[in-house]
């Protein structure tokens, strides 16, 4: 609500974008509950969700557009606009340009999938849009959202149920029950994977997608390419294409299932074009879908971190520092800094890794070792945190 509230009344249409479930429609209500709080009139206030079957005749641009008209037609005040799924109107694009110019307004839309933003939209508004992505819940915000079900628990508690529950908001509605839980979220991933990735793509071969999908998942946090996941299937006797692969892969991140992250050469000042990493949007789908969060609990912890990156608006990279490589280079406006993520320090061996990777990078930004040790271990200027403190810690620099 902070970021939206300096584009209220703005002649900007709000795009809230991100995974089905992640709290999108909560925040058009939210919205609303602050509209009105402010003096503005209920009947100013016109709604539509687009997977509900009730508004199934509105599902073309024509038809929305004269519906809008008709509900604005004798209202003498500016009209605030909810377009909930819009991905779901043909031709909607078009619609919502129109309005702007038609109908003295205050547009608001949602949607699950990133194409909203590409080509078409973009060309239309001309830049006259701001977005706002919406995530899964973050730590901080599940510890408050726990304590609502169960009060009293310490952090480290709390964090554990966090590894295996993650952030979807229903959870709590569930009471972070182990066995609903997981029901919900294979559920949820289902929806993603039919409605999001399938249909909105026209996939046929749903079982190589389905395959795909597992190996990012059991991989996230790993440097691979499109090419290794060809060369995998190739050795499972399944010939593939790379550039069928790359395309695969770019569904599920425009579905918001997965999220990318680049490699930057840190001596070379450059981004690396091959070999990237992703990362889940939610790593308790994972765990019901596919379980072993705590097994890898040095990849999950490693997502957890590059979420909360992107939760806070920071641009991420993997550096690669010479034959070392940094998991994490963060930037937003003048802020820089660097993370390394560890499960536990638990050997002199182990330190000496994770504090090396910072080794020759020679500017002064702040450099962190994060991982689920209590006790600080920082050495040569480098800090080094408990990840439940990190997490929760408002500013990290």
């Amino acid at each position: 609500m902070q970021r939206i509230r300096p584009f209220i009344n703005k002649d900007l249409v709000k795009v809230l974008t991100g995974m089905r479930r992640s709290g999108k429609s909560v925040m058009l209500t939210l919205i609303q509950e602050e509209l009105l709080a402010s003096g503005v009139q209920k009947e100013q206030l016109i709604a539509f969700n687009f997977e509900d079957m009730r508004n199934a005749h509105l599902l073309n641009a024509v038809a929305l557009h004269e519906e809008i008209l008709r509900l604005t037609k004798d209202l003498h005040a500016k009209a605030y606009l909810f377009f909930d799924e819009i991905q779901e109107v043909d031709a909607w694009e078009k619609c919502i340009n129109s309005l702007r110019v038609a109908v003295d307004c205050d547009i608001y839309i949602t949607g699950s999938n990133a194409k909203l933003l590409s080509g078409e939209l973009a060309t239309f508004l001309g830049g006259r849009y701001v977005e706002f992505v919406i995530y899964p819940f973050s730590f901080s915000e599940f510890l408050q959202l726990y304590a609502t079900v169960s009060p009293g628990e310490d952090k480290q508690t709390v964090f554990r149920k966090f590894l295996l529950c993650g952030g979807m908001p229903y959870l709590a509605n569930l009471r972070f029950e182990t066995e609903p839980c997981e029901q919900y979220l294979c559920d949820l991933f289902n929806s993603v994977q039919l409605k999001d990735i399938v249909k909105r793509n026209n996939i046929r071969d749903v079982d190589l997608l389905e395959r795909i999908i597992s190996y990012i998942t059991a991989n996230v946090g790993n440097v691979f390419s499109a090419n290794s996941i060809a060369k995998y299937f190739k050795n499972e006797k399944r010939t593939v294409s790379t550039e069928t692969v790359l395309n695969y892969v770019k569904y599920c991140t425009e579905s918001f299932l997965f999220y990318q992250t680049k490699r930057y050469d840190l001596q070379g000042k450059q981004l690396l074009s091959s070999n990237a990493k992703y990362y889940i949007a939610d790593h308790g789908i994972r765990q019901a879908v596919y379980g072993g969060n705590m097994r890898d609990i040095n990849l999950i912890l490693e997502n957890i971190v590059f979420m909360e990156l992107l939760r806070r608006g920071y641009n991420v990279t993997v550096g690669k520092n010479g034959a070392h490589e940094v998991d994490f280079v963060c930037e937003r406006k003048e802020e820089k800094f660097y993370i390394q993520v560890a499960y536990l320090l638990a050997s002199e061996e182990t330190i000496q890794r994770e504090f090396s990777a910072f080794d020759g990078i020679r500017d002064h930004y702040p450099k962190f070792v994060v991982s689920l040790d209590a006790f600080d271990m920082g050495r040569n200027g480098i800090c080094h945190m408990n990840i439940c403190d990190f997490l929760t810690k408002d500013n990290w620099t």
